[in-house]
C-alpha cells in the first residue's frame, strides 16, 4: 500500500505564485498599479491614483512598501498570486520570509541607476531558494536612461552571486510602469503590459504538490482583523483545505494542538475573496489559529508533520525602550505603563520574524534589535500613533566575537552626487572610517561613489550629505557583512543646549541665546528641566534658560524693542532624533510629540554622574 505522502506530484498549469522585488523606489508597487488595472482587477474609478497596494499610512507618507502584501490577478486561463515586498533593506526580514510562497520573482532595476544595494540582497535570496527571475528594466521612458549599461551590470551581478547557467538565462523586459506598458527591446512602440503577463505565464514554473497527500502549511506572514482576528498567510505545500477542517498547529517547540479552520480567504485585487478550500500550490489566509506564527506548521491531524522553519539574517542594530519618566509622562498618551508596553512588543513579534526583545535588569526597560534603524523607527512611530508614550534610547549596533576579535556590521554605501560636493562627501566620510570601492561617472555633472561604512558610523550621516550637497545628493545603502572593528569615533562632534527648568519657551530668551547653537524647538514650546531645546556650536552641553523674559522698564529704545528677530528651529523627525543623540541622551516619544532629553534631567545629578564616569 502507498503512503499517502508519497503520491505522485502534480502540477497546477491554472496557478503562478510571483513576487516583485526591487530596490526602494525603483516602481514595484507602481507596477502592480498598471498590472491590476489592465486586468480589471480593480475598479480605477474607485481605486486611488496611484500605489493602491500601499494602504499603510506610514507607506503612502514616505512613499516606500513596508508591509509585504499578496493580491492575485486572473489572465487567460491562469490565476498569478502577486507578492509585493519591501524595498529598503532594512525591511528585509520580510522578503526572505515572503519569498518561500512563490516559484519565481520579477525583479526591477531602475533604467538609470542599475543594480543597488538592496538589489543584490533581495536576488541573493531569490537565487539561493532557486526561484526563476524575469528581469525588469523600469521606467525606460525617462530621459537618460541607460539600458544598456544597466542589463549589463545587472549580469555581473548575477555571476557575481554565483549564479548557474540556467539562472543566467533569465528573459528581459523594459518597462514603463508609470505608463503601464512592457517592451522586448526599448526601440519598439510602447504598448501594455500584455507581453508582461505572457513571460510570467511562460518563464514561471507551475506549482509543484499532492493534492492528495495530507494538508501541510507553512506560517509565512500574519495579518490582523478586526472582525476575524489573527489570520496566517503561506502556501499549501501540499494536500487540500477545505473550511471548518480541523488541523493541528505545530509551534516551534513542538507543541501540537489541535484547531478548526474558521475562515478561509484568498487574495483577489485590493480584498481578500471568501474560499471553501486551496490546494496544494494556493496562497490564502487561514483564521481559526489564534496562537499561531511566522515559520510555524499546519497540518493533518493524523500526519503532524513540521515543515522547516523560516530563517532569515540576524539584527544588527539593538535599541532600548521604556517608560516614559520625564515631567511630562502620562499627560498625552494612552498606554504608558510598562505592562502595556510589554505587550505591544510581544504582539509584534507574531508577525515580525526579524525583531528580537528581550529584557533587561530593569523592570521598565526592555531590549529591541532589528535589522537597521528604519526597521525600528516605523515600530516606534507605529506604537506613538495607536497611543503609546515611551522613552528609548539611540541604536547601536551589535557586534560579534569572531576567533577572538571583535567585528561590527559593516553597509554598502551608494552616493549618487554633484561634482562639485565630492571633496567635502569623501572628507566627512573619511572621518567615519569609509572605503570608498569604486567612481562611476554618471553624465550631467553628476558621480556615483560607493563605499563600505561601519554601521555605527553611518548613522546620522544623511542629514550632513544632503547639507553637503545642497539637497542635490541621492544616499542608498544596505547590511553587507560583518568586518573587523574600525575603533571608536565620536559622529555628532556637537554639545547641546539643555533647559534648566520647566516651563514655556519665549522668543525673547530664543533670540538672545541663539548665537550659542542652533534650537529645534520654536517659541512657545513648553519645556522641562533636563530637555535638550537644541544642539551647542561647540562640543560641550550648555545649560540655558529659555523662559527668561525682557526687563519691563519706561525706558525704550526706538525701533529695537520689537525687533526680535529668531532664526527658524530646527525641525527634526524621529529617525533624525534617534540618529543624533548620544549615549546619555533619550527619545520621548508620545502620540503628540517627539523631544530630545538627557537621561538624569538635572544639572546637580548629571555632574556626580559625569564625575563617578570619570574616575572609574
Amino acid at each position: 500500500m502507498m503512503n499517502p505522502i508519497e503520491n505522485e506530484k502534480t502540477i497546477r498549469d491554472d496557478l503562478r505564485n510571483v513576487a516583485i522585488i526591487a530596490h526602494v523606489d525603483h516602481g514595484k508597487t507602481t507596477l502592480l498599479d498598471g498590472l491590476l488595472k489592465q486586468t480589471h482587477t480593480i475598479d480605477t474609478r474607485n481605486a486611488p491614483q496611484e500605489r493602491v497596494m500601499d494602504s499603510d499610512a506610514q507607506e503612502r507618507e514616505r512613499g516606500i512598501t513596508i508591509l509585504a502584501k499578496n493580491t492575485g490577478i486572473a489572465y487567460r486561463d491562469c490565476f498569478i498570486n502577486i507578492v509585493d515586498t519591501p524595498g529598503h533593506a532594512d525591511l528585509g526580514g520580510q522578503v526572505e520570509r515572503i519569498l518561500n510562497m512563490v516559484d519565481g520573482a520579477l525583479l526591477l532595476v531602475d533604467a538609470f541607476d542599475g543594480p543597488m544595494p538592496q538589489t543584490r540582497f533581495v536576488l541573493s535570496r531569490a537565487l539561493d531558494m532557486g526561484l526563476s527571475i524575469i528581469v525588469l528594466i523600469n521606467k525606460i521612458d525617462r530621459s537618460g536612461t541607460r539600458p544598456g549599461a544597466v542589463l549589463d551590470a545587472v549580469y555581473d551581478l548575477f555571476i557575481d552571486l554565483g549564479a548557474d547557467e540556467a539562472q543566467l538565462d533569465f528573459p528581459v523586459l523594459y518597462t514603463s510602469a508609470k505608463e503601464g506598458y512592457a517592451l522586448a527591446d526599448p526601440e519598439d512602440e510602447p504598448g501594455d503590459l500584455t507581453l508582461l503577463l505572457d513571460t510570467i505565464l511562460d518563464h514561471v514554473p507551475p506549482p509543484v504538490g499532492d493534492s492528495a497527500a495530507p494538508f501541510q502549511f507553512l506560517v509565512s506572514a500574519v495579518q490582523y482583523d478586526a472582525y476575524i482576528g489573527r489570520l496566517l498567510i503561506g502556501r499549501v505545500s501540499r494536500g487540500n483545505l477545505s473550511l471548518g477542517q480541523q488541523v493541528v498547529h505545530i509551534a516551534h517547540d513542538g507543541k501540537v494542538v489541535q484547531k478548526k479552520v474558521s475562515h478561509l480567504h484568498g487574495f483577489k485585487g485590493l480584498d481578500r475573496a471568501v474560499r471553501q478550500s486551496a490546494a496544494a500550490g494556493d496562497i490564502v489566509a487561514i483564521g481559526g489559529i489564534p496562537d499561531a506564527t511566522v515559520g510555524e506548521t499546519l497540518a493533518h491531524p493524523d500526519y503532524p508533520e513540521a515543515l522547516p522553519g523560516i530563517t532569515v539574517s540576524q539584527p544588527t542594530v539593538t535599541m532600548n525602550f521604556r517608560v516614559n519618566d520625564s515631567p511630562f509622562a502620562g499627560q498625552e498618551g494612552r498606554y504608558v505603563t510598562s505592562r502595556r508596553l510589554r505587550a505591544r512588543l510581544q504582539r509584534e513579534l507574531l508577525g515580525d520574524v526579524a525583531l528580537e526583545v528581550s529584557d533587561t535588569d530593569s523592570p521598565d526597560e526592555f531590549r529591541i534589535s532589528g535589522r537597521g534603524l528604519l526597521h525600528l523607527s516605523i515600530l516606534i512611530e507605529n506604537m506613538r500613533r495607536e497611543g503609546y508614550e515611551l522613552a528609548v534610547s539611540g541604536p547601536n549596533v551589535i557586534f560579534h566575537e569572531e576567533n577572538g576579535q571583535r567585528r561590527e556590521p559593516m553597509e554598502d554605501l551608494i552616493l549618487d552626487l554633484p561634482e562639485e560636493s565630492m571633496g567635502a562627501v569623501m572628507e566627512a566620510l573619511g572621518t567615519r572610517k569609509a572605503d570608498m570601492a569604486d567612481m562611476t561617472p554618471l553624465g550631467s555633472g553628476r558621480t556615483r561613489l560607493q563605499f563600505t561604512i561601519p554601521t555605527r558610523t553611518l548613522m546620522g550621516f544623511r542629514s550632513e550629505f544632503l547639507t553637503l550637497t545642497r539637497g542635490e545628493g541621492i544616499v542608498t545603502h544596505a547590511f553587507s557583512h560583518y568586518g573587523p572593528y574600525r575603533g571608536a569615533m565620536k559622529t555628532r562632534g556637537r554639545g547641546v543646549l539643555i533647559s534648566i527648568n520647566q516651563g514655556e519657551a519665549v522668543a525673547y530668551a530664543i533670540w538672545q541665546l541663539q548665537e550659542r547653537g542652533t534650537f529645534i524647538i520654536p517659541p512657545h514650546t513648553r519645556v522641562y528641566e533636563g530637555m535638550i531645546v537644541g544642539f551647542n556650536n561647540r562640543d560641550k552641553d550648555l545649560v540655558i534658560n529659555v523662559q527668561r523674559k525682557k526687563q519691563l522698564t519706561n525706558v525704550r529704545a526706538s525701533g529695537s524693542d520689537d525687533a526680535v528677530r529668531i532664526v527658524p528651529h530646527l525641525a527634526l523627525s524621529l529617525e533624525q532624533c534617534l540618529e543624533v543623540i548620544e549615549a546619555d541622551e533619550l527619545v520621548e516619544v508620545t502620540p503628540q510629540s517627539v523631544r530630545l532629553r538627557k537621561r538624569i534631567l538635572t544639572a546637580s545629578a548629571r555632574s556626580v554622574w559625569e564625575k563617578r564616569n570619570k574616575a572609574s
